[in-house]
């Protein structure tokens, strides 16, 4: 890893601590009325955003080898610099996008940095996957991990695997917690979709770890072929083959489609949650996307979107 890269990510908990404040201060100057002081302190809460991603590449793409995390990391960056501008230029409506991400900040971060909450979640999800395991009928030994503590190993005859925070689903909650939150809708069918997203990814989550635990532990993938992808393309350490398909291949890209599912589960019962996403298309796009056209098949693009005076208000 560079250098440089390497003393960025050593500052990634205090960035991803600057972030959840920056925006939420943010938030609340803009509830209190005071939109242009708001503008500018969210406009500089994704500068920071943009800093934090850059400080995280460096683990997704040389520790974990994650192209999904690792290219979604290094993507985020212009992101953010670019809801960054645009709310500078008087884009009112970035707000309610800036709303969203950082109740995803504070769902996803301060649970995970308060030591109690981060190991009752780790062990809880643990637990589950044990049984899940016995299910299929696989007994590893489910023992605690010296360095950390946490009951979260399982140990199995030639290979142990253990469960982590981004084990716990909790990302993904945290998103559409933020968006579900974001929009203006009624409170109780916000509860309700909150309640069927967190449903649905925490049984998907559980599936993930129990498949990848099995699959690691058993050697699934330990095929010629795939351990040649691994290990001489992808830098995997050599034993980790298995575990490096079943977790970083197949589950992460079946990932990107559950969460478009669950996207679509949540904005039938809440359409409002579209117009926050379409303020994030804007963003990565420069162009307006009629995304309840989409889903109805009658979508409508603009090209000229006019930002500053004449843009619209912010609708929540």
């Amino acid at each position: 890893m560079p250098a440089p890269l390497a003393s960025l990510a050593a500052l990634s908990d205090a960035l991803a601590w600057a972030v959840v404040i920056a925006f939420l201060a943010g938030i609340v100057i803009d509830a209190l009325g005071y939109r242009e002081r708001a503008r500018l302190v969210i406009a500089g809460a994704w500068g920071v955003f943009a800093v934090f991603w850059l400080s995280v590449f460096p683990h997704f793409a040389f520790e974990v080898r994650s192209l999904v995390e690792g290219l979604g990391s290094l993507l985020a960056i212009p992101l953010s610099l670019s809801a960054g501008y645009f709310l500078l230029r008087g884009r009112d409506s970035v707000v309610s996008l800036s709303r969203a991400v950082g109740v995803m900040a504070l769902l996803y971060y301060p649970p995970r940095a308060i030591p109690a909450v981060r190991e009752f979640l780790i062990e809880t999800v643990a637990a589950q996957t044990d049984r899940g395991l016995a299910l299929l009928g696989y007994d590893p030994a489910f023992v605690t991990a010296p360095d950390t503590g946490f009951h979260n190993t399982f140990v199995f005859a030639d290979f142990s695997t253990y469960i982590v925070w981004a084990c716990t689903g909790m990302g993904s909650i945290a998103i559409f917690g933020g968006l579900i939150a974001a929009a203006n809708a009624d409170l109780g069918r916000k509860l309700r979709a909150f309640a069927l997203a967190v449903g649905i990814i925490w049984g998907l989550n559980w599936l993930r770890n129990v498949f990848v635990a099995a699959a690691a532990g058993h050697s699934w993938f330990d095929h010629p072929a795939l351990t040649w992808l691994a290990t001489d393309v992808a830098g995997v350490p050599a034993g980790h083959t298995s575990f490096w398909i079943a977790h970083t291949v197949i589950s992460q890209s079946l990932s990107v489609l559950a969460l478009v599912a669950i996207t679509l589960l949540v904005v039938r019962r809440v359409p409002e949650v579209l117009s926050i996403l379409s303020e994030a298309v804007f963003v990565a796009t420069g162009r307006e996307y009629d995304l309840r056209g989409m889903l109805d098949g009658d979508a409508r693009v603009s090209t000229d979107t006019p930002v500053g005076d004449g843009e619209r208000e912010d609708p929540a």
